[in-house]
Parts: C-alpha cells; sequence; structure tokens
C-alpha cells in the first residue's frame, strides 16, 4: 500500500458552495444543476479521488477547477485567491493547474510529434527559456527515457501507456503544483494502469505535486488517494481520509459502489430505481429513491423514511469526515448530518 500523506492544514485549491446549473432541456422547464453546492479541498501534496458513477457531475466540477465553466454561484480559490474566469489571471492559472485528460490518443494531434506536443504549452505561455531541455526534463519525470529518442515519434508510434505519459509530460513541462486527471487511466490495459499510478505517485513524491482524480473506481482511489469524496447527483455524499471512507463507510451510496469491486466480500448491493437525473432531484436526501437502507425491513428505524423523503442535508465540510446521510447520523463523530 502506498504511504499517505499528512493532512495540510492550509488547502492549495478550496471550493466553497459550488453550484453549475445549465439551462433547461425545454424551453421553460428549471435548470438543470449538473454541480449542486459543493465543498472541497485539495492540499498541497495531497492527492484526492472525486468518485462516482457517470452523469453525478464530476467532470462539470472538475472543469469548474480548471476554468474551462464558469460556476452558477460559490467560489473556487487557489492558494487563497480567488479564481478569475478571464484574462491574463485565468491564463495563469492554467500554469499551475494542468489537466490529464482520459484518452491520451483524443488530447494529442496525430499530426504533432512528441516534442511539439509537450512544447505546446510552453509556447501557449511564451516561455523563454530552454525549451528543448524543458520538454527533454518533463519527458523524463513522466518516465520516456532517454527523452531525446522519442522526440520525433508520432502518437501513432507508441503505446497506449506511452500516450499517456506523453500527456503528462505536457502538464509537465510548466511545472505546475496540481494535476486535474479527469480518468487518468480508464483507457488503459489493466498491465499499465499500475505503472501510470506509481507514475503519479512518484510525482508527488518528488515534486510535491498535488492531484484531483476523477474518477467511478473506488478501487483505484484506495490506491493512489490520501482523502476521497464521493459524488452523487451533484453533491459530496461522503468524504474522508481514504482508509476510513473506504474501509468503514457511512453512506450506503458509497457502500454499494464499494460492493461491487473484486475483492469486496459479500454480494454486491443492487440499487433500486432510476439513474441518477440532475433535472429531476429528488426532495430530501436525493438518494433516497434508490436507497437499499429504505428497501430493507432489516434497517428500519423509526420515522427515518420520513426524513430521507422530506428533509435535505447541509452540504459536507471541505475537509474532514462526513456523510450527507440521516441513517448514518447515529454514528459517532459524523459531521454534515441534519439534526435530530
Amino acid at each position: 500500500m502506498k504511504p499517505r500523506m499528512k493532512p495540510r492544514e492550509t488547502a492549495l485549491l478550496s471550493v466553497s458552495g459550488l453550484r453549475v446549473a445549465f439551462p433547461g432541456r425545454r424551453r421553460g422547464s428549471p435548470p438543470v444543476l449538473a454541480v449542486d453546492g459543493v465543498d472541497l479541498d485539495i492540499g498541497a501534496g495531497e492527492i484526492v479521488a472525486l468518485v462516482g458513477e457517470s452523469g453525478c457531475g464530476k467532470t462539470t466540477l472538475a472543469r469548474s477547477l480548471l476554468g474551462l465553466v464558469q460556476p452558477t454561484s460559490g467560489s473556487v480559490a487557489y492558494a487563497g485567491a480567488p479564481l478569475a474566469y478571464k484574462g491574463a489571471a485565468l491564463k495563469a492559472y492554467r500554469r499551475r493547474v494542468q489537466l490529464v485528460l482520459q484518452d491520451p490518443s483524443g488530447s494529442l494531434n496525430p499530426r504533432h510529434t512528441v516534442y511539439d506536443a509537450v512544447a505546446e504549452g510552453l509556447r501557449i505561455h511564451g516561455y523563454d527559456g530552454d525549451e528543448r531541455a524543458a520538454v527533454a526534463s518533463a519527458l523524463a519525470r513522466a518516465g520516456l527515457r532517454p527523452p531525446e529518442r522519442f522526440f520525433l515519434r508520432h502518437p501513432h508510434e507508441l503505446s497506449g501507456g506511452q500516450r499517456q505519459r506523453v500527456v503528462i509530460a505536457g502538464a509537465l513541462v510548466l511545472e505546475p503544483e496540481l494535476l486535474v486527471a479527469d480518468e487518468p487511466v480508464a483507457s488503459l490495459d489493466a498491465s499499465v494502469r499500475g505503472e501510470i499510478l506509481a507514475l503519479l505517485l512518484r510525482l508527488r513524491d518528488e515534486l510535491g505535486l498535488a492531484a484531483l482524480v476523477v474518477t467511478h473506481d473506488l478501487g483505484l482511489a484506495w490506491n493512489i488517494a490520501d482523502r476521497v469524496a464521493v459524488m452523487y447527483l451533484g453533491r459530496v455524499v461522503e468524504t474522508g481520509p481514504v482508509e476510513e471512507v473506504l474501509s468503514s463507510p457511512r453512506h450506503p451510496y458509497t457502500r454499494a459502489l464499494l460492493s461491487v469491486l473484486p475483492e469486496s466480500p459479500g454480494e454486491p448491493v443492487l440499487l433500486t430505481g432510476e439513474p441518477p437525473d440532475p433535472a429531476l432531484v429528488p426532495p430530501g436526501c436525493r438518494f433516497h429513491p434508490r436507497c437499499p437502507v429504505l428497501a430493507s425491513p432489516r434497517t428500519a428505524v423509526p420515522g427515518l423514511a420520513d426524513a430521507c423523503r422530506t428533509r435535505d442535508l447541509p452540504v459536507l465540510p471541505g475537509r474532514g469526515r462526513g456523510a450527507a446521510c440521516h441513517w448514518a447520523r447515529r454514528e459517532p463523530g459524523m459531521t454534515g448530518e441534519t439534526p435530530p
């Protein structure tokens, strides 16, 4: 198991009450809340995994943190300064916070050599140093050695793992402090995934690089993250240190996600009801239509069903242990629950 980082007292990136709404699907219909009141902190040198099903809002949240989508309300602060969504300030911010996409084949221009792909960021930001040395250093840090051997190659000449390393090198060349990695190993063979995850951990240890890793895979979160935030229908429903959340999950949704991992004991938990639709957010706890706790007579608690169906839950804190669940509030030491 990887060594865990100690918690940072001051957040490098801090998100507070973030909401992102898109126009309704039909004229006159209410807006779609893709992200609905998220608090999230990432410390320097810390890896945070953002986990959830497809459509839960995690990619929209990540794009907001990169300045690609302007939030409807709430705030994003980097090193204590509010994020600007235009102009020179945004360009400077994007040099410090870099994106690593899921599909390296789609991220790389097939006509560009590896050298040009990695040097592109330097040219956009007007780098005035030794470009060749910077590109070589970034490729070497990404595990492509000797780097000069890859300069004139094109993406189709590389393996999937090598292409993803080129994408990572393109982010590293600007010497960022934070990576936002959206499903960074989803398109890779199982044999290569471990190598890329090990690379991200090495970069954290050697460079103090922080990362937000967006994934649907709690197993990946266990292998790489210091903290995990589980997202459902636009909100973070459970958060905390990865060992605590994944070894002792409090929210029924987290338990259901964990139950389908190959190494999980017992039978998988099958969620009832329809998959989440951000245009049709239910009243009360947004997970209650699919909640296995409510569906089972063995876990029936007097008054629980009424609370789940009618009482909304507050936003979880950006750091610390929390579960936005009426049922989980009975557990000691929990935060973010509605008072009895």
